[in-house]
């Protein structure tokens, strides 16, 4: 059943962008299996418990990524069908990131890359000072995890024991051509991180790794993911990381995810 939801969302997606004429669509569905399983699996939050002191975090630090988060929030019915439908639409509540003043759900304006952990680090402090037994998840991509701000956070985060903390590096090797980030494995775990490895496009294994487990050391996943999937012209192709698609490729494209 997931796998017919998830063909269903990357077509809301691709159609969402071909009206609006805009969006990173292939980092989008990189990260839409990962957001699927922690809205639908994993997090203690919803549309009723918004502002609930006790709920979950997620912090989608790539955030020009929105049209993965954007379909995922209508599907839970933080914002509507038709809000949904106007993205990057003049007077749209959704932008090609999206604003925590305007979209119920999202907990961090986005933009520059980088900071997106940072922020996931002070909620996740702030919630031990307060004796608070939520979770704070932040997802990052690859590309910003080449900034120096994110290997900073990992060390105060490890620094802190924030074992209520897991980031989830969205692993598409788009940024490869630029500066490779392995051995990203033992990075990760020589900064004090518990570190795991996982198919990010496998619903079973992104379930069962981002399972926080109590050795006063944040947890930090690398998850495996095709930039583009599902969708065979865009997977790995860089052509698509800010495109949207022509009338003819849109029709094409809704015609694979159909079949």
């Amino acid at each position: 059943m997931s796998k017919e939801i998830i063909q269903i969302l990357r077509k809301k997606m691709i159609t969402a962008s071909y009206y609006a004429k805009e969006g990173h669509i292939a980092s989008a569905l990189s990260v839409l299996d990962i957001l699927y399983v922690l809205y639908e699996k994993v997090l203690n939050i919803n549309s009723n418990n918004l502002h609930s002191p006790n709920r979950d975090y997620l912090i989608l630090s790539k955030g020009h990524a929105s049209l993965a988060h954007a379909v995922i929030l209508e599907l839970k019915k933080f914002i509507s069908e038709d809000q949904f439908k106007s993205y990057c639409s003049f007077d749209s509540i959704l932008g090609g990131h999206l604003n925590r003043k305007k979209v119920p759900g999202v907990e961090s304006s986005t933009g520059s890359l980088g900071h997106g952990i940072g922020v996931s680090i002070g909620i996740a402090m702030s919630s031990k000072i307060q004796n608070k037994k939520n979770r704070i998840f932040v997802i990052v991509g690859d590309g910003e995890a080449n900034e120096g701000t994110f290997w900073e956070s990992l060390l105060l985060a490890s620094h802190h024991k924030l074992d209520n903390l897991c980031c989830i590096v969205d692993y598409n090797h788009s940024n490869d051509r630029a500066l490779k980030l392995d051995p990203l494995y033992e990075k990760l775990k020589s900064f004090g991180w518990h570190t795991r490895i996982m198919n990010g496009h496998s619903h079973l294994e992104i379930k069962d790794n981002v399972q926080l487990s109590s050795v006063n050391k944040p947890l930090a996943i690398i998850a495996n993911t095709v930039k583009g999937k599902g969708v065979k012209r865009m997977e790995n192709n860089h052509e698509w990381h800010h495109k949207y698609p022509n009338k003819e490729e849109y029709e094409s494209i809704i015609k694979e995810l159909s079949q």
